[in-house]
């Protein structure tokens, strides 16, 4: 969807996009319980940890017959990821920036509603023609607010970050992690969604949908409901003929009683991350968090640590993976494998660092995009096992208890590993891309 976007804005011509909906919820007969894809990954690590049967209640079931169940249940049918992961953080932020018919970021993909979305796209594309409504009137700094908005109220993922950067970079419109964290400042987390939360994108839609939720918080001055649209009608009227959240819904929080008072995403700096790194950071985990470090210089070594049982749950540890950024990488892959066995292992005593990035379906104590990456000679480059890495969300710091002098000394006796591709596609793009702080972008050289 970044990429839909992005090729929109560059165009320039009059266009929509249509998101094919998220998938319906699954179902775990074993567990009793509604499960998604999320589930299976941190099935996996309860399962490493020795603890998923012990959810079943049932002596006769092994891990094996538990982990097989989830795998079986979670994806019922065609569809994104179930949750506020990135495919429907992405969505719901396209549509508040009326690049996509009103209603369609939360409309499941099986669903009727969907097909007659599809049909409609015709009637809305011919009035962005005749009209001459193009995408870069619609991309303005107001529809990137909204877009943040609307990922701060549902709690999305942390890679709308790093798209809308790369969006606005498309579309020429300024916009940077100081924009992030002032919307983050401002606007509450008030949806109980997936990850963090317990239901999923369908049950919101049986609750009245995205539309349903932009009412709220336009009629809040949180969403601007003046912004154009491909319907050629402003988000506020697109929104009028909709029905308001139902009265007996749970997933969405009064605005007076939000989950956390401000967005769960934060843009953290320090001497760790001197350009800058984000945080999803809930409040449910604590808004603060101090540990030794534990540094692997790749996704996989830590992935296979969490496969043997390797991480102890009595040490206050912060895992640092690296060498994972935009160039480091190459391509900034999600790590989703070691997020969420950390959350079925239940290893509360673990935060986790990387320079590269999540899945939507991460949760726990995160942080990435750290800036500048490893391989780029940022200080997290030099972190050795044993350090004390301290992160708050309440002072916006992330912090290695090293001097200026020491980060220095380390730098100056680090040398960057080899790279894993020297040539064709992959290493044109590691020559060219930007950091994260400016959505990873091939094309600002």
């Amino acid at each position: 969807m970044p990429g839909v976007v992005m090729a929109m804005a560059r165009h320039n011509r009059p266009s929509l996009m249509i998101y094919g909906g998220t998938i319906k919820p699954g179902y775990s007969k074993l567990l009793r319980q509604v499960v998604n894809v999320g589930k299976c990954w941190e099935a996996q690590g309860a399962y490493q940890y020795g603890t998923l049967a012990k959810a079943v209640g049932d002596p006769s079931k092994t891990p094996d017959d538990v982990l097989e169940d989830i795998i079986q249940g979670a994806c019922p049918g065609a569809g994104a990821c179930g949750g506020m992961y990135t495919a429907n953080t992405m969505a719901t932020a396209i549509e508040v920036m009326g690049l996509m018919l009103p209603g369609s970021s939360s409309s499941p993909a099986t669903s009727s509603t969907k097909m007659r979305e599809c049909q409609k796209a015709g009637k809305y594309i011919g009035i962005c023609m005749e009209r001459s409504i193009r995408p870069r009137d619609l991309l303005t700094k107001q529809a990137f607010e909204n877009a943040l908005t609307m990922t701060m109220a549902l709690g999305g993922s942390t890679n709308g970050a790093l798209h809308l950067l790369a969006i606005a970079s498309s579309a020429e419109v300024p916009l940077s992690l100081a924009d992030i964290q002032r919307v983050s400042d401002k606007v509450p987390y008030i949806a109980n969604l997936a990850p963090a939360g317990q239901y999923l994108m369908a049950d919101l839609y049986d609750a009245g949908g995205i539309p349903a939720v932009c009412k709220l918080l336009v009629a809040a001055g949180f969403l601007n409901g003046s912004v154009p649209t491909i319907t050629g009608k402003t988000l506020g009227e697109n929104i009028e003929s909709f029905p308001s959240l139902s009265q007996d819904q749970v997933i969405i929080r009064p605005l007076s009683n939000p989950i956390k008072p401000s967005g769960h995403l934060q843009v953290l700096r320090g001497n760790l991350a001197p350009g800058g790194a984000v945080a999803k950071i809930s409040g449910k985990e604590g808004t603060s968090f101090v540990g030794k470090a534990r540094v692997f210089d790749k996704e996989k070594y830590l992935n296979a640590a969490l496969n043997a049982g390797q991480i102890p749950r009595d040490e206050q540890l912060v895992l640092v993976v690296r060498y994972e950024g935009p160039k480091g990488g190459p391509g900034m892959p999600e790590q989703l494998k070691a997020s969420a066995a950390i959350i079925g292992a239940q290893l509360k005593n673990v935060a986790l660092v990387t320079d590269g990035r999540y899945s939507g379906a991460s949760h726990g104590f995160i942080v990435g995009h750290v800036v500048p990456e490893a391989i780029m000679g940022g200080p997290i480059a030099i972190v050795q096992d044993g350090d004390t890495i301290r992160i708050s969300a309440d002072t916006n710091e992330i912090s290695v208890d090293l001097t200026d002098a020491e980060i220095k000394d380390r730098l100056k006796a680090w040398k960057p590993p080899p790279s894993m591709v020297t040539r064709g596609v992959l290493a044109k793009y590691q020559r060219l891309v930007g950091s994260a702080a400016t959505g990873a972008v091939t094309d600002l050289f």
